[in-house]
């Protein structure tokens, strides 16, 4: 009999964003709940059926929602802030004004703030607590869905974000973190021992509280709110009606600095993440052994790559583990939710290709090939033909090294990494070069990209219209984006992006070394969903990427027409990096591709040349001791690489999206781009202290309304944010400008907002110039 083998979590937006499509219509009014209730319904019986085809043991439940999961968890506690209660919605319409903000005849809120997940591109909705809230037991989302399985003949594994993880990400109305008062800390695990409780009675064998707060650095009290709550919740799965046994999940690297205490709650289940956290993970189980009611849950395939697994290297960690407890189940490493759903269609790519790659579904086969095997002796391993078969894949080298490529970064210079002269002296050149006023505005980069922009690049693509009709097509736009931008007073004007699928893919295609595909999509926020490019080998410019379309919106206008890039390290961090050589490598190959565009852009007369670095925070490692040696010592230099060889009077920007920036301004100050723009509406504008307090010396644009919400702020909403920058900042060195790119919103709220947006900075102007 194989090991036990179990599912973190699965992707719930279907196998082609049937999820994502229901719920817009929803939005649109153009279909009803009951419609997307249906359509939700309808994609956990085929996740759950899937997954017991293949014929995993717990396979989760709870693990769908409709916008976000951390999100499901506060309205399953009733952490539900007064103003969307105040808006009297039912359920589903009370989740989506908390994610994404609510604008009518109810009133007007503003959303909950949005913070990438750990280190992924997915995103969730801080929960928020304030001391009129009442946790209680608010839903019966999690139960419903179990009894929905059960129906099925399914006994699913309930999965639910843990109570110390909720209290960890949750903050106070005005962003400050918690404090974990007596009464609280009870109130929410009272709820949790209620959901154990509820659990047992209907049947459930297993629920996994998800923690993967546990993996990162620990602060004054961390211990004792963890053993505070779980010494109140743990009782509750052994009662004298029923039990239950409680599976305490974590990943996203090590718990070695509290697997002791963990150990000592003798929890039924313990899952452990041997991708991003193996030797620490096994250290501290040799030297801490496993409690005698535990199973350890053995993370190993890969929830956020899309290789193969090396069933070799799996079998040695199981058999690791095996060495110290016979108790052992076979896992992901985390949720599935961070992968496509599956390589089945994907006939684009070539079959001798296609067989290095495992999405969702793969991933559910690989789990249980591994278990198989891990029960096999010596010999029958020897013989067993999925070992032969996979140990095939990892033989030899998969891609020959660029020799090109290789020298170019052989003769790197440590000068080739610093610009000169030093940033104060370039901004004073700059500003007399570009001769821009105070608070100067702009947007991100990205405009509306409408239902016929798409449709249009598809026939291109499809080669069922002329490039020549293709680029007029676009000119036509870059025009009118160009007049509208110049009608409403925009400082620096872009050229909208029109030609460009996505941020990363589009780069990607114009680089040697990456591969694509045609429906490999992952949700980054709500409804957005990505289709990451796969850096398959070395990589370097094919040809010139952006010149042509900058150079010609700069032809129209006498304005400033800034360049738009994407960084090397975001075009990493958002593509399927490569395992067989190192983030560093991949990012350096990067960085001298997107350089040589940035001199190209400078050389057709581009001043202004924004390298967005959105995803640069999202990787950086969780444990603090490593930020440096294992991260940021290349990352930035990286992001240098790539503008230092530009005139000093050639303005650089930079974008950062949704994280956590207070604890490396230093570090993003030390990227020397002149101009920063980045995420702040969300966030309370809690950014702005730490640049203060560190005498940032870029100029920096915080950005001033919400662009991912459909809701239209107001010029006098705009200028207080406005008031609130300056408060922190000089003047002289703030720029005006939305949260991000403007690619998913509708012209009906993008021109309203920008026009206020520019009123309310051309106003403030007028008063400071006085």
């Amino acid at each position: 009999m194989s090991a036990l083998t179990s599912v973190i979590g699965f992707p719930r937006i279907g196998s082609n964003r049937e999820l994502k499509r229901s719920i817009e219509s929803y939005w649109k009014g153009t279909s009803t709940l009951e419609d997307m209730q249906a359509t939700a319904r309808e994609l956990r019986k085929k996740h759950w059926l899937l997954q017991k085809e293949v014929g995993i043991d717990l396979i989760p439940s709870n693990d769908f929602s409709y916008y976000d999961q951390l999100l499901d968890t506060s309205m399953l506690l009733g952490a539900i802030p007064q103003r969307y209660n105040r808006l009297s919605l039912d359920a589903e319409d009370t989740l989506f004004a908390m994610g994404r903000g609510y604008q009518g005849e109810r009133g007007d809120v503003t959303a909950l703030p949005m913070k990438k997940w750990f280190t992924t591109n997915y995103h969730y909705l801080v929960p928020e607590i304030d001391d009129s809230e009442e946790i209680k037991l608010n839903s019966t989302k999690p139960f419903d869905e179990f009894s929905e399985a059960k129906e099925l003949g399914i006994i699913t594994k309930p999965v639910l974000i843990g109570p110390y993880a909720f209290l960890k990400l949750a903050r106070r109305p005005e962003g400050a973190p918690l404090t974990f008062d007596k009464g609280l800390v009870n109130a929410v695990a009272r709820v949790y021992a209620q959901v154990l409780s509820r659990f047992a009675e209907l049947g459930a064998q297993w629920v996994q509280l998800d923690e993967p707060y546990l993996v990162l650095d620990k602060s004054d009290g961390d211990l004792e709110l963890f053993k505070s709550l779980y010494s109140k919740i743990l009782p509750a799965r052994d009662t004298e009606k029923a039990s239950v046994k409680v599976l305490l999940q974590t990943y996203f690297g090590h718990i070695a600095d509290i697997y002791e205490t963990v150990n000592l709650f003798e929890f039924d289940g313990v899952g452990l993440d041997f991708v991003e956290g193996r030797d620490d993970n096994l250290a501290a189980l040799k030297k801490f052994g496993v409690a005698q009611r535990t199973t350890i849950f053995a993370g190993i395939v890969n929830g956020r790559n899309i290789w193969r697994n090396n069933y070799a290297d799996s079998l040695g960690v199981l058999d690791a583990v095996n060495q110290i407890t016979d108790r052992v189940a076979v896992s992901t490493g985390c949720s599935l939710l961070h992968v496509p759903f599956s390589v089945e269609g994907e006939n684009g790519l070539h079959p001798d290709v296609r067989k290095h790659f495992a999405f969702a579904v793969e991933k559910l086969q690989e789990i249980n090939e591994i278990a198989a095997l891990s029960e096999l002796d010596e010999a029958a391993l020897k013989d067993s033909r999925e070992l032969a078969d996979n140990q095939a894949l990892f033989d030899g080298h998969r891609v020959e090294t660029d020799s090109k490529v290789a020298k170019r970064i052989e003769a790197l210079h440590h000068s080739d990494f610093t610009r000169l002269p030093e940033r104060k002296e370039r901004q004073a050149e700059q500003r007399e070069e570009l001769a821009l006023p105070l608070l100067p505005t702009t947007t991100i980069g990205s405009f509306p990209q409408t239902r016929e922009i798409r449709a249009e690049r598809a026939q291109f693509r499809k080669h069922e219209i002329s490039e020549e009709q293709y680029d007029t097509f676009i000119k036509q736009h870059i025009d009118g984006v160009l007049e509208k931008q110049e009608r409403i007073g925009l400082d620096v004007l872009v050229h909208g992006e029109f030609e460009r699928n996505d941020m990363v893919e589009y780069f990607g295609q114009h680089l040697n070394g990456f591969l694509f595909t045609k429906n490999a999509w992952v949700q980054s926020y709500g409804t957005r969903c990505v289709k990451p490019p796969i850096v398959w080998s070395d990589v370097s410019r094919a040809q010139p990427i952006t010149v042509s379309w900058s150079a010609y919106a700069q032809s129209r206008t006498t304005r400033l027409v800034k360049g738009m890039l994407t960084g090397p390290v975001t075009i990493l961090n958002w593509s399927w990096p490569r395992e067989d050589v190192s983030h560093k490598l991949q990012t350096t190959q990067l960085a001298l591709a997107i350089r040589d565009e940035v001199l190209d852009l400078e050389d057709a007369g581009i001043k202004v040349i924004q390298i967005d670095e959105a995803a640069l925070r999202e990787k950086l490692p969780l444990r603090r001791s490593d930020w440096h040696k294992l991260y940021l010592d290349w990352a930035i230099p990286a992001f240098r690489l790539v503008h230092s060889g530009v005139k000093p009077t050639t303005q650089i920007h930079t974008h950062m999206c949704y994280s956590e920036f207070n604890d490396i301004i230093k570090d993003i100050d030390a990227m020397d781009a002149d101009v920063i723009s980045f995420e702040a509406s969300r966030s309370d504008l809690t950014v702005l202290d730490a640049i203060h307090d560190a005498h940032f010396e870029t100029e920096a644009g915080p950005g001033v309304y919400d662009i991912h919400s459909p809701r239209i702020p107001s010029e006098a909403e705009i200028e207080t944010r406005i008031n609130e920058i300056l408060d922190k900042m000089e003047a002289s060195a703030v720029w005006i400008n939305p949260d991000c790119g403007l690619k998913t919103r509708g012209d009906a709220e993008t021109w309203p907002s920008l026009e206020h947006m520019v009123a309310a900075a051309q106003a403030i102007r007028a008063r400071l110039e006085r």
